[in-house]
């Protein structure tokens, strides 16, 4: 698996110089405009709002005042270090749900970026057909809702893991790679579907490489750590490494 994470690492770069090499900057721009506006709107409501939920949550609990009354530093130090993993991983369900109203609304762009690469690599055009864009819309959706349901689970269960002192410090980090395999799983079924492999078939491609989409989506999000520009860019090199990524695993 660590191989395949390194692959898609290095497909990230491979795509900056394939888009550079076919001036493919604007079909980088445009999504990156949408994703950005919408990134930036996005986390600027749930930051308000997910501050106010822990506030009223811990207000509910009475944490604050039975820390008070214990005066003890290693409580006090220990409820802050989980105060932090729930703030962390209330970051990261907001990411996931972002991530998937996105993809939903980008699939047309993301589908055509996908196949606009391979084509460019085979030197040859694949036909357009507006019922098989169709077809590819669909797709994604119902993958991408499959995605979401049980990424559901799995942070619903973080978050659980997180309230408990120590154990739950690695909460974030299970939740990061989870999220990080999720997104790398949709742009990669881009290229299973014009593989003719059905969603079944796709899931497994994937899973047998989960290294790929793991170290897809660990590059997507260590791109947001640039401020606008990582943020611009991120949505389309990740479609476009992706795609290069698979091919280097047929290789």
């Amino acid at each position: 698996m660590l191989k395949e994470i390194i692959i898609a690492a290095q497909s990230f770069f491979k795509a900056h110089r394939f888009i550079r090499e076919h001036k493919l900057w604007r079909w980088i721009i445009g999504p990156g405009i949408a994703y950005l506006v919408l990134f930036l709107v996005g986390l600027y409501f749930f930051l308000k709002s997910s501050n106010a939920a822990v506030n009223y949550l811990s207000d509910l609990i009475g944490i604050d005042r039975w820390l008070q009354q214990q005066r003890n530093p290693f409580l006090n130090f220990i409820f802050l270090m989980s105060n932090l993993m729930v703030r962390i991983l209330f970051v990261f369900f907001y990411f996931s749900f972002f991530k998937y109203f996105f993809l939903i609304v980008g699939s047309p762009v993301f589908a055509y970026l996908s196949e606009k690469t391979e084509s460019l690599i085979d030197g040859r055009e694949y036909p357009f057909s507006w019922p098989q864009l169709m077809k590819d819309i669909v797709r994604g959706i119902r993958l991408s809702l499959r995605n979401l349901l049980w990424q559901t689970v799995y942070t619903v269960s973080i978050l659980l893991l997180s309230f408990i002192p120590l154990v739950g410090w690695i909460s974030p980090m299970l939740s990061l790679f989870a999220e990080c395999y999720y997104y790398g799983f949709s742009m990669i079924d881009y290229s299973c579907e014009r593989r003719k492999l059905g969603p079944a078939e796709s899931i497994k491609f994937i899973t047998d490489h989960k290294g790929l989409a793991i170290g897809n989506g660990l590059l997507f999000y260590l791109m947001h750590l640039v401020p606008v520009l990582g943020w611009l860019l991120a949505p389309s090199y990740a479609v476009i490494a992706a795609t290069l990524s698979v091919r280097e695993i047929e290789k």
